[in-house]
């Protein structure tokens, strides 16, 4: 275990505005006083600002005191405790002040016609201890103590202005009125990252700092108290990072603390707040009803910080405080309280609370209910179905249909993103050989009636949410072993987040178990192990998973199920090199998406069509369908699929050569990869995110992505794959042509089928820049194979990058290499792939500036700066300056007077564009065609010589 450090922690991390304003309290005017009150749930750092108070407090004189919740029934007893050091000045007072002062600090009380008496012998009493020293007066907790206290105190606090006096204090419940407050609000992850590493040895890594900020929920008490509970492997991210809080901890035990002291009344209405999750006051009001209670219990509560009562949600302040109330209290009383609750929910859109509720009050085994459970469950899916399941295979007393409820509770919480809890719900399922022994063969599961339709769901990515109109695959003849559906959902788990031989290993069993009874999901496990395939660089072992899935394709199959079967196919023939095979198969699969419909429609058959679409090069057709599969898994919230689908939608919007909109689906990818714990598919965005900086050449983030991506990956996989190509570019980019060629030769060795070849195809234009002198032969190989896919696609952009590799390599100067250029150009899309125009316009440039035509060469080097700068790509605009340079031009810096050289509508776009409106807003404002305004801009850049809409905006005047 990582222990915390015990040394006095006194930075205050995302408490920037609290210290201030009590530095500012402090240093005021010494004949003038002032307040403030900080205010905020327990463990968000009120004592700690407390503390800070104190230690900048070393001119003044210290009266400091907290309430006490024990006391909370004595009038004045905080206020005793506060004033008890200096209540011998009390003679200085008025001889009625002094004794009305002492009678309530004795025990004696204070009348109500003498509040206000009281109250200003208070503030005289702390004006005469302030007569040699100015006073800092501090109360924690005000709330917590007694009322009269807390009132006394704020009403001097009001009336400081003309007092050497500063008084702080701190509550959990809305603050005093009159008085200057602060909300003490969560930390962000930065603030919590900070956090962390005052209190570890070793910062954890950072998936783990975002995971227990998470957890925390910017509580800088929980923070500390997670980071009492991790151990080393936690911190180094090879182990899940703790997802709750200990019961024990300094937070849990705040709350137990407020708990106690509360009435009997109180804590029942508490428990059934805590265990109504749906926090719908008129539930609550009705439950209390039937028991003889009245919700206006819970006021001690909410003034004790345990509950936030609003108008229309009745919650709690920290997943803790709920469950400190449901631990405290007795068995028998969370039963009679889950019982009280399911007797007023009635409505049917409250089936699924109802049978939770009651399954919760259950002492054994119950079928019948088991049964509500299940069915219940399938209507609402998500987390919550998956919580459903997993108690009604507790509750059941079939073993078949046990099983089969947990793996559907598994797929349910993987498909939330809940990987930890599903990894725990398959580890109870045997494999499928195992479970086939273990259940009966004969027993018809299909006759459960809360089994969701066709034959049973299978992985949430291959078949969405089961239940009414999105049940499985295909209806078959049996509804699959839960073994085999537990291996195919224990593969894809593995296969994201894992290990890809054990998740390989898996898929294949699944495969196995699976043929026999639901030839869909035989084929979807098929599938997903060549992903795994594919992920791991063993692509040569492809040939025997399209073989198997030949065997389980059958003639007049429904779109869904000859979609994966001609993927695998077409695939395999990719693989092997018979494009002529390959492309009709694949363009077959991008038709067959679709067709889809209905529960047919599913992220993982668009995402298979979307990569299908990437490999026959219909890039805006796989956009499409990735961006259909991002969408429908959010619609469905099957957050488990969005990771995938971003990385094919941003490989798509590479081609596209859209690099922005590639980079920011890259940064969604991972941040939802790592909330979901899908550590492979992290790299992969890594790895892409590293690809496009180097290709921006944006070091900054080039070299943060790849610190991030590490050593981990295994030689040939994806992710070691793109952080090779990465380096690669930023070698090319600096002149080291030889260590790049070297780089991406090694990606692959396409003889053998090992390795990253789709990745080495993607990198090949580099290749061959960087290979054509050093490396020929390697250039001249890896082309080969890049020119036989280009021509098997009716791609424009793949012909124009295999045009410009074959200029790259013809003899310098010659008829060959400028028409190969000239031919490259004019087969780069006008709308799309802009950045590889100017990349083959810098070239072409470079060529003919070589070839001793400077003239001609200026014209394509003009070109790519513009593009280039547009694009604020600026070391390749700083490229064709130098290009430009030696061509015999010089790209000057911007002219003073900018305006003047522009037109009016030149100049209005550049005003719109220096105020920070995109292209698209300026063309909305100013009634013009997008392409309209990218023509202006890049005119506006040329005519002023700036590289970016910064330098833009300081140009004008």
């Amino acid at each position: 275990m990582v222990t915390a450090s015990p040394v006095q922690i006194t930075v205050l991390r995302g408490r920037d505005e609290e210290r201030r304003a009590i530095r500012r309290l402090l240093a005021g005017p010494t004949d003038a006083g002032a307040a403030l009150v900080l205010h905020g749930e327990p463990g968000s750092g009120r004592s700690a600002l407390l503390g800070y108070a104190h230690r900048h407090a070393r001119k003044f004189a210290l009266l400091a005191s907290a309430g006490l919740a024990d006391e909370a029934s004595l009038p004045y007893a905080g206020l005793q405790r506060l004033l008890d050091p200096v209540l011998d000045r009390a003679g200085e007072l008025p001889a009625s002040d002094s004794r009305l002062l002492r009678r309530a600090l004795a025990g004696s009380g204070c009348p109500p016609e003498r509040q206000l008496a009281l109250s200003l012998a208070v503030l005289r009493l702390l004006a005469v201890v302030a007569g040699s020293r100015p006073l800092l007066c501090t109360m924690d907790d005000v709330d917590l103590g007694d009322r009269p206290t807390a009132e006394v105190l704020a009403f001097a606090a009001r009336r400081l202005r003309r007092l050497p006096i500063a008084v702080v204090l701190t509550a959990t419940s809305a603050p005093p009125g009159g008085l200057p407050s602060y909300r003490l609000g969560p930390l962000d992850e930065s603030d919590g990252a900070a956090l962390l590493a005052d209190r570890l040895p070793e910062p954890p890594v950072g998936p783990v700092t975002e995971a227990l900020v998470a957890a925390a929920r910017g509580n800088p008490q929980a923070l500390v108290d997670l980071a009492g509970t991790l151990t080393a492997a936690q911190c180094r991210g090879d182990e899940p990072p703790p997802t709750t809080l200990p019961a024990d901890g300094a937070l849990g035990r705040a709350y137990r603390s407020r708990l106690d002291r509360l009435p009997d009344d109180t804590r029942r209405m508490l428990l059934l707040a805590a265990l109504d999750e749906d926090g719908a006051p008129e539930t609550l009001v009705r439950a209390a009803r039937a028991g003889g209670d009245s919700i206006a219990d819970l006021t001690p509560a909410e003034r004790a910080g345990l509950i936030r009562v609003e108008a229309h949600r009745i919650t709690f302040p920290h997943p803790v405080a709920r469950s400190a109330v449901v631990t405290a209290a007795p068995i028998a009383e969370r039963r009679a309280a889950h019982v009280r609750l399911a007797g007023v929910l009635d409505d049917p859109a409250q089936r699924l609370d109802r049978a939770l509720h009651l399954a919760a009050a259950a002492a054994g085994p119950d079928p019948a209910l088991a049964g509500e459970l299940a069915a219940a469950a399938v209507t609402v899916g998500g987390a919550r179905a998956s919580t459903a399941l997993e108690r009604a295979a507790e509750l059941g007393d079939d073993p078949a249909r046990v099983a089969e409820r947990r793996v559907d509770a598994a797929r349910y919480a993987w498909a939330a993103g809940e990987t930890r809890r599903a990894q725990l719900l398959l580890s109870r399922v045997p494999s499928g050989p195992a479970a086939l022994s273990a259940t009966d063969p004969a027993a018809p599961s299909g006759t459960d009636p809360a089994a969701p339709s066709g034959t049973g769901p299978v992985a949430p990515s291959e078949t969405g949410p089961a239940g009414p109109g999105r049940g499985g695959a295909v209806p078959g003849p049996a509804a699959p072993p839960a073994g085999g559906r537990a291996d195919l959902l224990r593969g894809e788990v593995e296969l994201r987040c894992g290990r890809t031989p054990a998740a390989l290993r898996a898929l294949l069993a699944a495969a196995d178990v699976l043929a026999g009874t639901d030839r869909p999901a035989a084929l979807a496990a098929l599938a997903r192990a060549g992903e795994a395939l594919c992920f791991s660089g063993a692509q040569y072992r492809y040939a025997d998973l399209a073989r198997r899935a030949r065997v389980l394709s059958r003639p007049g199959d429904p779109p869904e199920v000859e979609l994966t079967g001609t993927y695998l196919a077409g695939v395999s023939a990719t693989l092997r090199g018979d494009l002529e095979q390959a492309g009709p198969a694949l363009r077959r699969v991008v038709v067959l998406a679709g067709q889809l419909t209905g529960a047919a429609l599913t992220p993982a058959l668009l995402c298979w069509a979307a990569s299908a679409g990437l490999l026959v090069a219909v890039d805006g057709a796989a956009h499409r369908l990735a961006e259909r599969a991002v969408e429908l898994a959010r619609e469905r919230n099957e957050l488990s699929a969005l990771p995938r689908a971003l990385e094919l939608r941003a490989i798509a919007e590479y081609w596209l050569g859209r690099h922005a909109a590639a980079a920011e689906s890259s940064r969604e990818g991972l941040r939802i990869a790592r909330a979901a714990g899908q550590a492979n598919v992290v790299a992969v965005h890594l790895g892409m995110l590293a690809v496009l900086a180097a290709v921006r050449a944006d070091r900054e983030v080039y070299l943060r992505r790849l610190g991030e991506i590490g050593d981990g990956p295994a030689t040939y996989s994806r992710p070691w794959a793109l952080a090779q190509w990465a380096v690669a570019v930023l070698d090319l980019t600096d002149g080291r042509h030889a260590a790049a060629a070297a780089r991406l030769a090694a990606l692959a060795r396409p003889g053998t089928g090992r390795g990253q070849v789709l990745v080495q195809v993607m990198a090949t234009p580099y290749l061959v820049e960087a290979a054509q002198l050093s490396h020929r032969p390697v250039a001249v190989a890896a082309l080969a194979l890049f020119d036989r896919w280009a021509s098997s696609t009716a791609s424009p952009s793949r012909r124009a990058l295999s045009a410009r590799c074959h200029a790259l390599l013809a003899p310098r100067g010659s008829d060959e290499a400028e028409e190969r250029f000239r031919t490259a150009l004019r087969l780069h899309p006008v709308d799309t792939g802009v950045f590889e125009r100017a990349r083959t316009a810098l070239l072409f440039g470079r060529e003919l500036r070589r070839a001793r035509r400077p003239r001609d060469a200026r014209t394509h080097l003009h070109d790519a700066w513009e593009t280039f700068t547009l694009l604020a790509a600026g070391a390749w605009a700083d490229q064709a300056t130098a290009e430009l340079r030696a061509a015999g031009e010089s790209v000057g810096a911007p002219d003073p007077a900018a305006a003047r050289l522009l037109t009016g509508q030149q100049l209005r776009i550049a005003q719109l564009v220096a105020e920070g409106a995109t292209n698209r807003e300026v063309a909305a404002r100013m009634f013009l065609s997008t392409r309209t305004v990218d023509h202006h801009l890049r005119n506006i850049f040329h005519r002023l010589g700036v590289r970016s809409r910064t330098e833009l905006a300081r140009a004008l005047p």
